[in-house]
């Protein structure tokens, strides 16, 4: 079975593109897929995220699992005009009831007339790729309505053409659940709108969603079922020693092997709470050096371009506490490790995972607002690698994890935050140390990952979609 990727995200490299490459991975354990991956991520409909709209990076990265499409933008003209008009759009759905009836009905003419050339292009693209099944990563938010709405269309085409196959709708977040604001601005409505396409069901459109609480709020919208429960899939990390290939990512970002390595496995993106890793770290380095231990690093997965703004605030807030030495932004993360032309190292998440746990390390998880996160991977991708794991409280983490789960609360109350601080060197050291409650409570949070994370249902849902796409066309009439 061939399958496309369409991502909302329009940045290189996220954290849903690396649940898709577990995703991926299990489908080739088990025959199903093959590889590369065609996908569109979404650069051309995306002008808030400015240095990737509407091209991508200058590089874009291939690899043997995914290869994304070179193709120039669907709608032609000069990117100024586009990204005011997308814009504009995404602002205009998100305050719809405050317009009056002819801006409403100019806005439907608005989104169909971008929907035209997105419905030609992915049903060409699909086409081109031989698509069985377009897996659609967080296009039911309303990013760009007009993509989404072309992408049902493309999904009738496609499965009107070959009777079999379709499109996947893959919400990570919803309406409700997913409370990000622009400029004190809503980017979504609290629910869909006449704007809004959510999925259907019918031939050549499936739904699922990656929790309980996500389902819960999918069955309050105008759809006739809810949407499929597919819980993330986490990487498996190895505990083999370190290879040539970590070294030497430890010697290309001057970082000092005998140092223990934080993780904050995150975008640069507001929402995220980078600046609180930052005060994080601070804290930590001092209780390191109360106890005669050495500093951690911290390294920052997401790119300074993604959100110039507050990118800089970020690095105004690493300059203040001194800690530029000891911080290192990664400029997103690969999904497969890959050496460069000039043979330095740029590490997945996993071999990142395997270089912090080899380092006596953990991971620093610490959105800034608790409603936001639907499910949050930082912990679980603690558990998988057995590290301690720091995080603030959000609304997500108890219903995902359960009571049980062990992290140490990170408390942005500067007080609050020496003492989240000094746990966490607590933790790591005891963890280091091989000490027995350390130990258990790292066993338990693997347990819990397991339980909470597994595999089954999605290698359920590929084996039914490999059976769709493999059916013969039904006969005439």
């Amino acid at each position: 079975m061939r399958v496309g990727l369409v991502c909302g995200d329009g940045v290189p490299a996220s954290g849903l593109l690396t649940i898709f490459r577990n995703v991926v991975g299990l489908g080739v354990d088990l025959q199903l897929l093959d590889l590369p991956v065609a996908a569109d991520l979404g650069y051309s409909w995306r002008p808030d995220k400015p240095a990737f709209f509407p091209h991508g990076p200058r590089e874009q990265e291939s690899s043997a699992l995914l290869e994304p499409t070179r193709q120039a933008p669907p709608v032609p003209g000069d990117p100024g005009q586009a990204a005011a008009e997308w814009t504009a759009i995404r602002m205009s759905v998100a305050d719809s009831a405050a317009l009056p009836a002819v801006e409403r009905a100019r806005l439907h003419e608005r989104i169909d007339r971008l929907a035209r050339h997105y419905r030609h292009h992915f049903s060409q693209w699909m086409r081109r790729n031989r698509i069985d099944w377009t897996i659609a990563v967080n296009m039911t938010l309303s990013d760009a309505v007009p993509v989404t709405k072309a992408l049902h269309a493309a999904a009738r085409d496609h499965y009107r053409e070959r009777r079999a196959g379709g499109v996947l709708f893959w919400d990570h977040d919803l309406f409700g659940s997913c409370a990000v604001y622009d400029e004190g601005v809503r980017m979504y409505p609290d629910r869909p709108n006449e704007f809004t396409p959510v999925p259907q069901a019918g031939p050549g459109v499936r739904w699922a969603v990656v929790s309980e609480a996500l389902a819960d709020e999918a069955a309050t919208y105008p759809v006739p079922e809810r949407p499929r429960v597919v819980p993330n899939i986490l990487p498996r990390v190895p505990t083999e020693p370190l290879e040539p290939k970590h070294e030497q990512f430890l010697r290309d970002l001057d970082l000092d092997p005998r140092r223990p390595i934080l993780l904050n496995p995150v975008r640069v993106f507001r929402v995220k709470g980078v600046e609180l890793a930052l005060e994080l770290l601070s804290a930590a380095r001092s209780a390191s050096a109360e106890r005669g231990l050495p500093s951690p690093y911290l390294l920052v997965f997401g790119s300074l371009a993604e959100d110039p703004s507050y990118a800089e605030e970020v690095r105004s807030t690493a300059r203040r506490l001194g800690l530029l030495p000891d911080v290192r932004f990664l400029d997103g993360v690969p999904l497969c490790s890959v050496q460069n032309a000039d043979g330095s190292w740029r590490l997945d998440e996993i071999d990142l995972l395997r270089t912090a746990a080899a380092s006596g390390g953990g991971v620093v998880f610490t959105p800034n607002t608790d409603d936001v996160e639907t499910v949050g991977l930082g912990p679980a991708l603690a558990a998988v690698a057995d590290l301690p794991c720091a995080s603030t409280s959000y609304a997500a983490f108890t219903p995902v994890y359960g009571e049980d789960f062990f992290v140490v609360p990170v408390d942005p109350d500067p007080a609050g935050m020496a003492r989240s601080g000094a746990e966490l060197v607590e933790a790591m050291q005891s963890r280091r140390a091989g000490e027995r409650r350390m130990a258990d409570l790292l066993r338990r949070n693997r347990a819990i990952a397991d339980r909470r994370f597994p595999t089954g249902p999605w290698a359920t849902l590929l084996t039914e979609m490999a059976k769709s796409a493999g059916e013969p066309p039904a006969p005439p009439g």
